[in-house]
């Protein structure tokens, strides 16, 4: 690991726009720098670049971070890879923290890896049978070295000749490389066949397929055979040349999915770029999820004979906990003789795009299944149908596509959408790792549901924790908060204080003019990055430019003072009904009232309570034409203290809207 002290002293000296410009020409805007978005496809500029900040930010995709993260996202490098490209640039020498490895065997496990696939790919050279099967299959030399195309011999011990420990190396055990035969003897998993190596999106090596040709073509065994699940690789996680991919996706904002490694070979081969496969596997809720996060319209592409149309309603079902709105999910089905190789083959790239375009939307093929699978306009039929889509309808999560789908079912089954639509099942929240050190490295625990945006009290805490990340010599205003009774806990505290007591940690220890990309990193891989980053670049962040040191220092005391008296959130306790007022009724339930009638008792002479107690339970007079005699004027109501309003304001929950999730934590260059 590289310590983060590095990462700071590094983002101080590197010049964001410098980097950004390099590969994506900026203009002047102002203050700032701007340009049409690379990680979205955009006609006007929505995507700046902060100097005085040194981070940049899209408005219209919401894509954000430091040169750091710009480098990773932009041109597909890993973390350290990233880092050590910055660190040469201003002439640094990137140190190393071996003591914070995460998974000690990660690192030597991605070594291992890109040992293999050398080995595999320099046999490729003297393999004439792997040589002719390419060169039918119209792979040129440029795309075999893109995807780093190689061959694994027929010897039972090949890599014996890239492993010279072979015999008792472990890490080929669990990375899948070898097996064990009789006696405990090793063989090589892959023989005989040609090697796809499966990189990951930062661009390291982490498994591998193999498509058996030779000798052992004889349809006993599988056709294609993948490396097995491992620490560092997940057939349901992962897909084939997502690293090769990601920039034409980013740049055409589509992503097409195909069932096999050499479709993605193939339509590169013909320029179509935006491509990737699974890896053997059904599309699953986290593939669907990792591509509607680089691409606003995932096309799913499948045979149409019948195995196709079988995978295809499995991806329908396994995508749509992954929906969201403002986000496409097609279909594609390919003529029964033709797979993507073949059609792009006889009819062109122009024509497989305009296929594509075709593709039809998940709606419409979703209803198109549910009258295959239901089929019948009687009102049985009907109600099978409502009651299989209500499944489907218990999964979506994105609001707006729960009402469209109901909408659309609406008009196939003549039943109102607002009774097709279940209750949402919110999710649970594993709350076992929450304990009284919230630092700046807490790791992330759950997705949080939606922050409410009517929640004053939290805004009042954003807010706070927002002009406090700008200027951290005014954190010192909030340390060692003196929490009220139902908060000295930090499981009990709202999740806005929990963030603002992690960005007060953390800026107690910054400059006075910080340099807001490395803060970003400060909280990369934390619970609050998402959060963080949402701060950073609020509507309301030049705003607070315009105010002063002191408006800012008296707001955070008034805050503090309410935070520390319990006025801000409420807090839930007992209602006691004090014993001399059993006859009261509602006027005991509340502390200030109580206090007002307590108060008045002890200043007013007890013929005065007697006469106020006697008008209080008797029934109202009736008006008459005769004058009432004057009473005596009611005491003025105690004014209460600031714990006294303490179970006033409504307990209005808060959570943060944010739908972060943990990056690889890749250790090795990209292979």
């Amino acid at each position: 690991m590289i310590p983060d002290d590095f990462i700071a002293q590094l983002l101080s000296r590197v010049d964001i726009v410098e980097i950004v410009d390099r590969m994506v020409p900026l203009k002047k805007a102002g203050a700032n720098y701007s340009a049409c978005c690379p990680f979205h496809k955009e006609k006007s500029p929505s995507f700046t670049v902060s100097p005085s900040k040194q981070f940049y930010h899209c408005f219209g995709c919401g894509a954000h971070g430091s040169a750091i993260k710009f480098l990773m996202e932009y041109a597909g490098k890993s973390f350290p890879d990233s880092v050590e490209e910055l660190a040469q640039g201003v002439g640094l020498t990137v140190p190393r923290d071996e003591s914070k490895k995460s998974d000690p065997m990660a690192g030597p496990l991605f070594d291992a890896m890109v040992t293999a696939a050398n080995y595999y790919k320099a046999n490729l050279k003297s393999a004439p049978i792997a040589i002719e099967y390419f060169k039918k299959r119209g792979v040129s030399g440029e795309i075999a070295k893109r995807f780093h195309l190689g061959w694994a011999t027929a010897n039972w011990q090949g890599l014996a000749d890239a492993f010279e420990d072979y015999a008792d190396n472990e890490l080929l055990l669990t990375g899948g490389l070898i097996k064990l035969g009789d006696a405990n003897r090793r063989y090589d998993t892959f023989r005989e066949r040609v090697m796809f190596p499966i990189l990951n999106q930062q661009g390291a090596v982490i498994g591998f397929g193999g498509r058996i040709l030779g000798s052992k073509d004889d349809n006993h065994g599988p056709k294609y055979l993948n490396s097995p699940e491992t620490p560092i690789f997940s057939k349901g996680r992962e897909l084939y040349g997502l690293f090769q991919a990601q920039s034409a996706i980013r740049k055409i904002n589509r992503v097409l999915v195909v069932e096999g490694y050499m479709d993605v070979i193939a339509l590169a081969q013909y320029g179509v770029e935006y491509v990737v496969a699974t890896l053997g596997t059904a599309t699953t809720e986290a593939h669907t999820q990792r591509l509607l996060r680089i691409a606003d319209e995932v096309v799913f592409s499948f045979d149409g004979d019948s195995a196709g149309q079988r995978a295809a309603w499995r991806a329908l079902e396994n995508a749509l906990p992954a929906l969201r709105d403002g986000k496409q999910v097609r279909f594609l089905f390919l003529p029964k003789e033709h797979d993507p190789d073949s059609y792009i083959r006889e009819n062109g790239r122009e024509a497989f795009e305009k296929f594509i375009d075709s593709a039809i939307p998940l709606s419409q093929y979703w209803l198109r299944e549910l009258n295959e699978k239901h089929p019948g306009d009687s009102a049985e039929a009907k109600a099978a149908r409502a009651s299989a889509a209500r499944q489907h309808l218990e999964l979506v999560a994105a609001p707006m596509m729960r009402e469209s789908l109901a909408k659309a079912l609406e008009g196939d089954v003549n039943i109102a959408a607002h009774t097709l639509l279940p209750p949402l099942k919110p999710k649970t929240v594993d709350t076992s790792s929450v304990g009284e050190n919230f630092g700046p490295r807490t790791k992330y625990v759950a997705k949080r549901p939606a922050m409410p945006r009517y929640d004053p009290a939290a805004q009042r805490v954003l807010s706070a924790a927002r002009r406090v990340l700008t200027r951290p010599k005014l954190a010192h205003f909030l340390v060692d908060i003196h929490w009220p009774e139902g908060m000295r806990d930090v499981a009990q505290r709202p999740r806005a204080l929990r963030l603002l007591e992690t960005v007060i940690d953390v800026a107690i220890h910054l400059p006075d003019e910080p340099n807001l990309g490395a803060v970003l990193e400060m909280f990369r891989d934390t619970e609050f990055a998402s959060d963080v980053a949402q701060l950073l670049t609020h509507r309301d962040h030049e705003l607070d430019e315009v105010l002063s040191d002191e408006e800012i220092e008296q707001g955070l005391r008034q805050l503090r003072s309410q935070i520390e008296h319990g006025a801000l959130f409420s807090t839930q306790r007992a209602i006691e009904v004090p014993t001399h007022l059993p006859n009261a009724g509602i006027l005991a339930l509340g502390a200030r009232r109580v206090d007002a009638v307590q108060d008045a008792a002890q200043s007013e002479p007890e013929s005065n309570v007697l006469v106020r107690s006697e008008r209080f339970n008797r029934a109202p007079p009736t008006r008459t034409n005769t004058s009432m005699a004057k009473q005596p004027a009611p005491p003025m109501p105690a004014i209460a203290s600031p714990s006294d309003t303490a179970a006033e304001p409504d307990d209005i929950p808060f959570e943060f809207n944010t739908h972060f999730a943990p990056p690889d934590s890749d250790e090795h260059p990209p292979f």
